[in-house]
């Protein structure tokens, strides 16, 4: 689509996974698969069902593409979530609000070769490793630019062409029920959105119905992050 000129200035770079279908090392970059696991731990289990959590994101931040290096930070960006349909964590735990119980979202450096952990689950998802990034323009959404007046037969065209509804990193969050960024536990700030996790893009999950999630960090305190998802 034409940019309208009025959105120009709020152009964002967002870089799409390009998936290979291979778990890779255990500090790769990844959606799905196996995460490496600090040296004397196990691999995070769900307290509400006891079960391993499933592995939805791993960010090897040295491997990012550089723009977006100074908001992710240094280390292992991990994500983990229950995937548990009985009893229904998702939902018994709230995962859709940050923080929740039934799932990690965490930061790791890793050193040596981590433990010798892996998923005591049945069903797990198979891991694609990001072997590269392709970077696309993203728009914001009406809410994150409230100063911009536009008609909103405009608005319809960048819902339609120029939003990025896709897993992705960095760029506009896609907000679903209006933006939804969490506070920092320790200083109140609003957290930063490093990576948007789309129902059945690359992962075979579907959020709730058809949702869509967001992990994000702490800009002054990067060792809390938090992951969230809502949907129609």
């Amino acid at each position: 689509m034409d940019i309208p000129v009025e959105l120009r200035p709020y152009v964002r770079t967002a870089w799409l996974p390009e998936a290979a279908e291979e778990d890779g090392p255990p500090t790769a970059s990844k959606l799905g698969g196996t995460a490496w696991i600090p040296p004397g731990d196990s691999w995070p289990a769900c307290p509400n069902c006891g079960r391993s959590l499933q592995l939805l994101l791993q960010l090897d931040a040295d491997a990012l593409p550089e723009a977006a290096r100074a908001a992710v930070g240094e280390g292992l960006l991990q994500l983990f979530y229950c995937t548990s349909q009985d009893p229904l964590c998702e939902v018994d735990c709230q995962a859709f609000f940050p923080f929740a119980e039934s799932v990690v979202a965490r930061r790791v450096v890793p050193k040596g070769e981590g433990a010798d952990a892996v998923p005591d689950l049945p069903g797990a998802f198979s891991p694609r490793r990001i072997a590269g990034w392709r970077a696309v323009d993203d728009l914001p959404t009406p809410e994150d630019v409230p100063d911009v007046d536009l008609p909103d037969r405009v608005w319809d065209d960048v819902y339609r062409h120029g939003l990025v509804e896709r897993d992705k990193l960095a760029g506009w969050p896609l907000w679903v029920q209006g933006p939804e960024r969490p506070r920092c536990p320790q200083c109140q700030s609003t957290m930063h959105v490093v990576f948007q996790i789309v129902s059945e893009d690359t992962l075979p999950i579907v959020f709730g119905d058809m949702g869509t999630g967001h992990l994000s960090v702490c800009l002054e305190h990067p060792d809390v992050l938090a992951f969230g998802w809502a949907c129609t």
